[in-house]
């Protein structure tokens, strides 16, 4: 069971990422935006707020907040643009949280202190160019030589990988051995010769955000750098599932979090816009869409809450984490559509903030697992429950 930090010293964090999110980062969303880039004071101040080290244990530097705590202030945080939280997201997530899982000790005391400081940025290199949703297919090998490994292949839409200085590195270690049962985990410092990072995409939104291919030339690393060390070998995708659902209940909670803030716009903008000689919010079927955001927002928030408990008492939650990432994203996506619809021909403009939300939150329905891989693993775990 997690416990997380106190109560009321969590109550206080809170307030301050509110604060944090509403009067600082909100104003700087049309510079990023404009520049393709966090400013760097941004950058540092969220660092000294700890951010970077939300779900790092406290006793490697972090804050230790729980599931549920990390749930409520990453909603918090997400009020303000989807960019800012991406600066953070590998540390506190998919790029930190398998060597705090399955790390040994000598890797959490190297890596995770860096990590929650945000003085080391993580990065997760599970996707490839012809393997996202089929991690199982996974390319890139890692052929044992000697007391090292040397690692071949591709990586593609790596975030942070610009900015990375570690990698967790997903690699077949077993090619005789088909599926997912043939992979294992590297932790990979960005300086190992070898490592080619390419330059950042360009994205339908969530500007400022940063993914790049890694290309891993011939990346040698001694055997002690798999994660967990040599005795999980070819055990490397168990713990890839294990974070990514964890990773799921934290996107459902950046999902509310935007659903908010537009549900938010679009309330204010239909009491200030006249038509026919009232607000348009006056106007029942305008009234229907906002009433169909709150309901739907008021379902995800408690989703989230509830999945992060069940993660928090069991240490794991695949199903309703599934459940969770799927309807949340859809969720928002739906939000952002009536949002929109409610600006009418304004909200196509790009001077208006539901324009570029709109554009933002689209991604969410297809990282860390798309929409269609949620549905597969929850039927399947449906049918497998009723089947036992």
């Amino acid at each position: 069971m997690t416990a997380g930090v106190d109560e009321d010293v969590f109550a206080q964090l809170v307030e301050t990422v509110d604060r944090f999110a509403r009067e600082r980062l909100i104003p700087a969303e049309h510079r990023v935006e404009a520049e393709d880039e966090v400013p760097e004071e941004i950058v540092g101040e969220m660092k000294a707020m700890g951010l970077f080290g939300l779900s790092t244990p406290e006793e490697f530097g972090g804050i230790g907040l729980s599931v549920s705590q990390e749930a409520v202030l990453i909603e918090t945080l997400c009020y303000a643009s989807l960019t800012f939280r991406s600066l953070i997201g590998t540390n506190v997530g998919i790029g930190s949280q398998g060597i705090v899982m399955d790390g040994t000790a000598e890797q959490k005391a190297r890596w995770l202190p860096g990590i929650a400081s945000g003085e080391v940025i993580s990065a997760f290199a599970l996707t490839e160019p012809d393997n996202g949703s089929d991690a199982g297919g996974i390319r890139t090998m890692a052929r044992r030589d000697g007391d090292d490994y040397v690692i071949d292949g591709t990586k593609r839409y790596i975030t942070n990988a610009v900015r990375a200085d570690v990698f967790t590195v997903y690699a077949r270690t077993d090619p005789e051995e088909p599926g997912a049962n043939g992979v294992s985990a590297f932790i990979v410092p960005a300086d190992t010769p070898g490592i080619q990072v390419g330059k950042p995409d360009r994205k339908l939104g969530q500007r400022g955000t940063k993914t790049s291919d890694v290309v891993f030339d011939g990346v040698r690393v001694p055997a002690e750098a798999m994660l967990g060390g040599p005795e999980r070998l070819n055990r490397g995708f168990r713990t890839a599932m294990k974070v990514l659902d964890r990773g799921r209940i934290h996107i459902g909670a950046m999902s509310v979090g935007q659903a908010q803030r537009m549900l938010d716009i679009a309330t204010d903008y239909a009491l200030e816009r006249r038509q026919f000689g009232v607000p348009i919010g006056e106007h029942q079927l305008v009234q229907g869409l906002i009433a169909d955001c709150q309901a739907e927002l008021q379902a995800g928030r408690a989703l989230v809450r509830s999945t992060a408990a069940t993660f928090d008492r069991e240490g794991k939650a695949i199903l309703e984490a599934a459940c969770t990432k799927y309807f949340c994203t859809e969720m928002a996506g739906r939000v952002a559509d009536r949002a929109l619809q409610i600006h009418g021909g304004a909200g196509y403009m790009a001077e208006y903030d539901i324009e570029r939300l709109y554009r933002d939150v689209r991604l969410l329905r297809i990282y860390e697992g798309t929409s269609q891989i949620q549905q597969l693993v929850i039927a399947r775990r449906t049918l497998a429950g009723r089947g036992a």
